[in-house]
């Protein structure tokens, strides 16, 4: 596939026009998201922004019902700067994510999408949303449970993403210069390796440049 192809599926991949059951609700919130960028003043990345893009993460929230307390907190494995990470069975982990990392939310959406675009044997299934008592809002997601075999080499994590057009720009981090898209954090907890093949478990997707 050359690069405008790819592109294009990437962009209608984003924007819902293609059909992932992994990413359908995914694709739903995100392009209401987009939808309500458009037609806001606001200017992204300041807090009013955030703010005022919360408020309509809300709306869609309450209009399709996604608020979700189906969580076992006692199955706690984990947890980092942004999420929280849970058991859910053998098979799958649930992770609740407050998008910090993220200017805005669409930005942590589309991290999902890519996610399960390039890697989808750890593709995010979006369960819905929880607010904790200190009213912080969380993604509710699902994903495959991976148990690594034996320790990353971080050097065929960086050979099988040159091989997928992703440059390595400094210690953990990527840049795919056709597609304008950063990959970054790519350490040996975030890329497990089991039976030899390598799982991309939490990637931090951000798009540079698409057009």
């Amino acid at each position: 596939m050359n690069v405008n192809n790819l592109k294009n599926e990437l962009e209608n991949h984003l924007q819902g026009k293609s059909q992932n059951s992994n990413g359908t609700l995914i694709q739903t919130v995100a392009s209401y998201l987009r939808g309500s960028q458009k037609t806001g003043a606001m200017v992204k990345g300041s807090e009013q922004f955030k703010q005022q893009e919360t408020e309509e993460l809300i709306k869609i929230i309450n209009q399709k019902h996604l608020w979700n307390c189906n969580i076992n907190f006692d199955a706690f494995v984990s947890e980092g700067a942004e999420q929280r990470v849970y058991i859910q069975n053998e098979k799958t982990v649930l992770k609740l994510n407050d998008g910090i990392y993220y200017e805005c939310w669409l930005d942590y959406f589309d991290n999902l999408l890519l996610n399960n675009y390039f890697f989808p044997d750890t593709a995010y299934t979006l369960l819905g949303f929880y607010k904790s008592i200190e009213n912080i809002i969380y993604a509710l997601v699902e994903q495959s449970f991976i148990k690594a075999t034996t320790h990353t080499n971080l050097q065929k994590v960086r050979l099988f993403l040159q091989n997928n057009g992703f440059e390595n720009t400094k210690n953990n981090d990527y840049y795919n210069k056709e597609l304008g898209i950063i990959l970054e954090d790519l350490h040996d907890e975030n890329v497990l390796t089991k039976n030899n093949v390598l799982y991309f478990i939490d990637t931090v997707f951000y798009i540079k440049d698409l057009s």
